[in-house]
């Protein structure tokens, strides 16, 4: 395999800049001996031809410059293969690169790339469509679909979405086969996790790992408004696990049935599925350049560290700008 290194942009993922990005990625690497070679994709779909055109001239590396969707499209065409997959994460959410605990600015991002710290991790399927962060049924999908008719972008617009669903939203019920058991549960959501967080350090799968060959399920049950707001904030701690009225286990496949078909989300995506839901894992087909010095997840701690992270970045465009 050469030296060769496919970089793919997404010009309109999250609120960031991206003039010049493809100039400091090819400074940054070309001196480590990469040969970057720059893409941006203009339609849905494009990042997976790129990144599919890139193993089949057994390109060494591509990196993904944009959000979870941007990312799904170019692992999605990378699983199976030797190339490996850099992010720079420039979304909305940036779940995958927060749970590998990637920077979230270019600079730091590029650090990982040149630490050349591979490590071969799981990804899972629904319906033979790959995850690689989380996939969802129930309110999570419901505010996806919401978040992508709205035309502003970033985490308070997420914010706004989850807060105008949550006032409506009511739980179905579903029939969970995993593990060798049946579940039928009136849920507020059910999620499979392959990472810990949805993005912006919601974490719904605490303790989730890209490396275990399992997938974390959480299901959260319908409480009054108090509680299952308080399952909000227990997201953000990393504590949900513990909340009253979560059900969690692990498990390397499922199927999930429900009484309609419906909104669903795979990384933050929306899409609509079927009435039964077939979810597998798939484990250490994909290699991603991951951060060496990875810290471990503490509730509260990390949380809180990653949330101050976010604000110095943010006060520092904010003054880079001024």
């Amino acid at each position: 395999m050469d030296n060769k290194c496919l970089l793919i942009i997404n010009p309109i993922s999250g609120t960031t800049n991206k003039r010049g990005l493809d100039k400091r990625v090819a400074r940054r690497l070309e001196s480590l001996g990469l040969e970057i070679e720059t893409a941006w994709t203009t339609a849905r779909g494009d990042a997976t031809r790129l990144a599919g055109r890139a193993v089949a001239e057994g390109y060494h590396t591509v990196i993904a410059a944009g959000g979870d969707g941007t990312v799904n499209e170019t692992a999605r065409a990378l699983c199976g293969s030797d190339v490996r997959l850099g992010i720079i994460p420039c979304g909305s959410g940036n779940g995958l690169a927060r749970h590998l605990d990637i920077p979230i600015d270019i600079e730091g991002a590029l650090d990982i790339i040149a630490a050349d710290c591979p490590v071969a991790c799981d990804y899972g399927t629904v319906n033979s469509q790959p995850f690689f962060c989380t996939f969802g049924v129930g309110f999570d999908a419901a505010v996806s679909h919401k978040f992508a008719r709205q035309r502003r972008r970033g985490p308070l617009s997420y914010l706004h979405s989850t807060f105008r669903e949550f006032v409506k939203y009511h739980a179905d019920e579903y029939t969970i086969s995993a593990n060798g058991q049946l579940l039928t549960e009136r849920a507020f959501l059910v999620a499979v996790c392959n990472a810990s967080q949805y993005g912006n350090n919601a974490y719904i799968a605490p303790h989730a790992s890209m490396t275990d060959g399992l997938l974390d399920v959480t299901i959260v049950h319908q409480g009054n408004p108090l509680t299952t707001a308080l399952v909000g904030v227990d997201l953000l701690t990393g504590y949900i696990d513990r909340n009253i009225l979560i059900h969690t286990f692990r498990t390397s496949a499922a199927t999930i049935s429900r009484t309609d078909k419906g909104p669903a989300h795979i990384d933050g995506e929306p899409l609509v599925l079927p009435e039964t839901i077939e979810v597998a894992c798939h484990p250490r087909q994909l290699t991603i350049y991951t951060n060496p010095n990875e810290r471990p997840f503490r509730p509260i701690l990390t949380p809180l560290s990653s949330m101050l992270r976010d604000f110095r970045l943010a006060a520092g465009r904010l003054f880079h700008h001024n």
